[in-house]
C-alpha cells in the first residue's frame, strides 16, 4: 500500500519525539509535516529540537521544516503530543477543517462523543465515528497508567467480572516530559503526587470498559481507586494492584486470562500483549520494560489479598505503550477499518 502522509502536532516535545522514532520506518505512515510553537516555526527541525531518543533523528525529518500551531496542514491524519493547555484548541482547530487527530493529550478522553480507544480492549468505541466520516474527528488514547492498567485488567474483566479495583503507582520521571521533575526532587526521593492523575485513573478505565449503546458510551460499574507517585525510574510505570472480581477464581484461572490474551493483526500490536512472572521478583523496570518493543506489559507476584481478593504488580512502558506507540496503534486501527480517508 502507498504509504499515508501524517503530521505531528508537538513535534519538538518527549511524545513527539519518541512518535517520530517509532514512525521512521513505519510500514503504514510517512511523517510529512511537524508542528510546535511560534518560536521553532520556519527553522529545520534538527536545528531546534533538543533531542532526547537514543537513535539519531531521522534524515528526512531532520531537514523538515517546522509550522506553527493553526497553520494550513496537507497531511489529514495528524498526531497529537500537544501538552494539555493547547491541545483543546489546537486538536478542536484541526477537525473543523477536515483533519483527523490521533490524540495522545487529556483534553477530549471524557468527551461523549469522542473515542477513547486501546484497539485490543474496545476497538468497537469507534462506532461513535458512525456519520463522522465527511468531516475531521478525534480519537484519543487513555492515560498511561490507565493504559497499562486497562491491558493487565481486561482479560480479567472480559472474563470474570470486576468489582473493586486500588491501585497504586511508581511513576518514572519520562511521564513528566522534559526537563519534567527537577534533579534535586526526585534523586532518592519519591514524590507521592501527580496533578490530577487519580483522577484520570478513576473515570478513563469506566470509559474503556464501557458499552457503545444508542450513540455513547455507558461507563463500566467498577469501583477504582488510585494513589500515585513519582520515583526516580526513567522509563516504566510499575503499579502495585488489588482487585476483585465479581466470579470467584482461583490463581491458574488468572494467569490463564492474561496468558491468552493476544494481540491483533496490527504493526503495532504485539501477538502476545502480556508477559506473566511466577519469579515473585519480577517486573521490574531495568528488565522488563521494553517487553514487546515497549508495547507489551508484564505482570508477576500475583497472591491473595486479606481485604480484596488478589494483588500483584503490573509494569509498562509509559512513553512507547502508554503514549507515543498507542497513538500509533489507534491510527493503524483507523485504516484497518477504513475510517482514514
Amino acid at each position: 500500500m502507498k504509504k499515508i502522509a501524517v503530521g505531528i502536532l508537538g513535534a519538538t516535545g518527549t511524545v513527539g519525539q519518541k512518535l517520530i522514532t517509532l514512525l521512521a520506518d513505519h510500514p503504514w505512515f510517512t511523517v510529512e509535516e511537524v508542528v510546535a510553537s511560534e518560536k521553532s516555526a520556519g527553522k529545520p527541525y534538527g536545528s531546534v529540537v533538543a533531542w532526547r531518543e537514543t537513535q539519531e533523528i531521522p534524515k528526512k525529518i531532520k531537514q523538515l521544516e517546522i509550522k506553527k500551531v493553526f497553520d494550513s496542514l496537507a497531511s489529514k491524519l495528524l498526531f497529537s503530543s500537544l501538552d494539555a493547555t493547547v491541545a483543546a484548541a489546537v486538536e478542536s482547530h484541526y477537525v473543523e477543517r477536515g483533519h483527523i487527530v490521533i490524540s495522545n493529550a487529556q483534553s477530549h478522553r471524557l468527551h461523549s462523543q469522542v473515542p477513547l480507544v486501546i484497539p485490543e480492549v474496545n476497538g468497537t468505541h469507534l462506532q461513535l465515528l458512525h456519520g463522522e466520516r465527511s468531516r475531521g474527528f478525534i480519537i484519543t488514547n487513555p492515560n498511561c497508567v490507565v493504559m497499562v492498567l486497562a491491558l493487565a485488567l481486561y482479560p480479567l474483566f472480559k472474563n470474570f467480572g470486576l468489582e473493586k479495583v486500588m491501585v497504586h503507582t511508581m511513576q518514572a520521571v519520562s511521564g513528566a516530559g522534559y526537563p519534567g521533575v527537577a534533579s534535586m526532587d526526585i534523586l532518592g526521593n519519591v514524590i507521592p503526587h501527580i496533578d490530577g492523575e487519580e483522577e484520570k485513573i478513576s473515570r478513563e478505565i469506566l470509559k474503556l470498559f464501557g458499552t457503545y449503546c444508542d450513540r455513547k458510551i455507558d461507563f463500566a460499574a467498577i469501583k477504582v481507586s488510585a494513589l500515585c507517585n513519582r520515583v526516580p525510574v526513567f522509563h516504566g510505570h510499575t503499579l502495585n494492584v488489588a482487585f476483585t472480581t465479581v466470579e470467584k477464581i482461583d490463581s491458574e484461572a488468572l494467569v490463564a486470562a492474561w496468558k491468552n490474551f493476544k494481540g491483533l493483526d496490527l504493526p503495532s500490536s504485539p501477538s502476545n500483549i502480556i508477559r506473566y512472572f511466577d519469579d515473585c521478583h519480577r517486573p521490574q523496570p531495568r528488565l522488563d520494560v521494553n517487553f514487546g518493543n515497549g508495547m507489551g506489559i508484564t505482570i508477576g507476584n500475583l497472591r491473595p489479598c486479606s481485604i480484596l481478593d488478589w494483588k500483584c504488580t503490573i509494569l509498562g512502558h509509559n512513553t512507547v505503550r502508554g503514549a507515543a506507540g498507542a497513538a500509533v496503534l489507534n491510527a493503524e486501527h483507523l485504516v484497518a477499518n477504513g475510517l482514514h480517508t
